[in-house]
C-alpha cells in the first residue's frame, strides 16, 4: 500500500509574492491570492499543511468591482451593544480602509478555523504603492 506524501517542515520553502491590485476585480484577485496562500500553485500542495507563500498586495485602494457593487455591497459589523449593527458600503470602505476590502474577500475563501487564521497572517495589504517588505525580495506576480 502506498502512503500519502506529507511535506516536512524543512522541505517547505515560503517565498514572498508581490501582487499589484491596480484596476483588478476584487473576486478574481481574491481567488488568486487565496490559492497562493494555501499553496495550491505548488507541486507539493497538501491540504492542512502550510505550503503557501507570503503575499504582499499593493494599490488596494485602486481595485474595481463589477455591476453596482460599489453602492450595493455592504460590510457589516456589530459593536456588541443592543441594536449595534453597523453597515458600510464598498465605496465607503475603499475610501476609509481599503486594506479591509481585500482582506475580507480573501478571508471568505480560506478555511474558517485555526489553519485559515494562520494563513491570513501571511497576507500583507497596503493601500498605496509603497510596502515595507523590500528586504524579502518579493517576486512580482503578473
Amino acid at each position: 500500500m502506498q502512503k500519502t506524501y506529507i511535506p516536512k517542515k524543512n522541505e517547505i520553502s515560503n517565498e514572498w509574492v508581490l501582487v499589484d491590485a491596480k484596476d483588478k476585480y476584487i473576486g478574481r484577485l481574491a481567488t488568486k491570492i487565496a490559492s497562493i496562500l494555501l499553496g495550491k500553485n505548488k507541486p507539493n500542495f497538501t491540504p492542512g499543511v502550510e505550503t503557501g507563500d507570503f503575499v504582499i498586495v499593493i494599490n488596494a485602494a485602486d481595485i474595481k468591482a463589477t455591476g453596482n457593487k460599489m453602492e450595493d455591497k455592504m460590510y457589516y459589523h456589530h459593536t456588541g451593544y443592543p441594536s449595534g449593527i453597523k453597515s458600510v458600503s464598498l465605496e465607503q470602505q475603499l475610501t476609509r480602509h481599503p486594506e479591509r476590502v481585500i482582506r475580507s474577500a480573501v478571508w471568505g475563501m480560506l478555511p474558517h478555523n485555526k489553519f485559515g487564521r494562520s494563513l491570513i497572517r501571511k497576507l500583507k495589504v497596503y493601500a498605496g504603492p509603497e510596502h515595507q517588505h523590500a528586504a524579502q525580495n518579493p517576486k512580482v506576480l503578473d
